[in-house]
């Protein structure tokens, strides 16, 4: 029987603290995990844990939060642990060359992208926003470029046409945790078979601004049902009526309308359970609607307590055209 492995674990968010579960319920032992320092967050303000730390406090491990991994003395201190992996889920920190080569089997990281597709901080959100049919889990050997390491193991799922960037993060969580159980076993049994990336089929997934939620009214209705889709539950798309510009509408839920000559960005029908908006192409039925400091309601129920709120021909506000 194969020897368990030392791992350090580093990652941030729900979907890193989720991997960092499985992994201390398997056979190898975790001595260490890495995570971002605590953010100030709710309206106090106050200094929030990330989850994986929450996770790993809660284990009994040892938590290290630096800023950087560049510092000497951070890497010996990482070095000290002799690790033979560090897994790496969603850290949010580059890692040198002199950490990527300390571990005795390097690092490994869960990606939630089909490697190439998108490489970078959003992909599960860029892959809905661009229309992609298919998504999945990517376990990879790390190198010091942007997601370019060596492919260790794939696991793929369709993205179906209801698919919010909330679902598909629960469905790739749930394919990534086996994928990554497989893959350590691999290393450890040395029968991992590394796969080089083709460079040209690689996309950039760029970190989700707020700026951009908002719903450009030129675009086609097609491409804001992605967007709107991706986008939830964050940052959310938003819009702002021109007779309040200062109000931001948030805009949850939207299914495609029938095509219109209506400029873009005009309610052009207001049903018993959607607002209709003409588009660049077509028109989107928005469907589930957040008013400033109120919970997101579904336009029925938004309506019945706001007759007046909307009327046909109102317009929304065109955002302007990014440099």
């Amino acid at each position: 029987m194969t020897a368990p492995l030392r791992l350090i674990f580093a990652g941030t968010p729900e979907f890193a603290a989720a991997h960092l579960d499985s992994l201390l319920a398997g056979p190898h032992q975790v001595v260490a995990c890495y995570t971002q320092p605590d953010r100030p967050a709710g309206r106090g303000k106050k200094l929030k844990p990330s989850p994986v730390k929450e996770r790993a406090l809660a284990a009994g491990l040892p938590v290290h939060q630096p800023l950087s991994l560049k510092d000497p003395s951070e890497q010996a201190l990482l070095a000290n642990y002799n690790a033979d992996v560090m897994v790496v889920v969603a850290y949010g920190l580059l890692l040198p060359k002199a950490v990527l080569d300390t571990p005795r089997l390097g690092c490994i990281n869960v990606h939630a992208s089909l490697l190439p597709r998108w490489r970078g901080a959003a992909p599960i959100q860029r892959a809905i926003e661009a229309g992609d049919t298919e998504s999945g889990v990517t376990i990879m050997q790390m190198d010091v470029g942007l997601d370019t390491g060596d492919m260790l193991a794939k696991v793929s799922c369709p993205i179906g046409t209801t698919d919010t960037g909330g679902s598909l993060h629960d469905t790739l969580l749930a394919l990534g945790s086996p994928a990554l159980t497989d893959t350590l076993a691999q290393l450890a049994n040395g029968t991992a078979q590394p796969q080089v990336q083709d460079d040209t089929q690689s996309n950039y997934a760029a970190k989700i601004t707020k700026a951009e939620a908002e719903l450009d009214w030129q675009q086609s209705a097609a491409v804001l049902e992605q967007k709107i889709r991706a986008f939830n539950p964050f940052p959310v798309t938003f819009c702002r009526p021109a007779n309040a510009p200062d109000t931001r509408i948030r805009v949850w839920q939207a299914d495609l309308g029938p095509t219109t000559d209506a400029p873009a960005g005009s309610i052009t029908e207001i049903g018993d359970s959607y607002l209709e908006v003409a588009c660049g192409d077509g028109s989107l039925r928005l469907t589930l609607l957040q008013l400033p400091g109120k919970r997101a309601l579904p336009v029925a129920d938004l309506l019945r307590g706001n007759a007046n709120l909307f009327s046909v021909g109102e317009r929304f506000v065109q955002p302007e055209a990014k440099p």
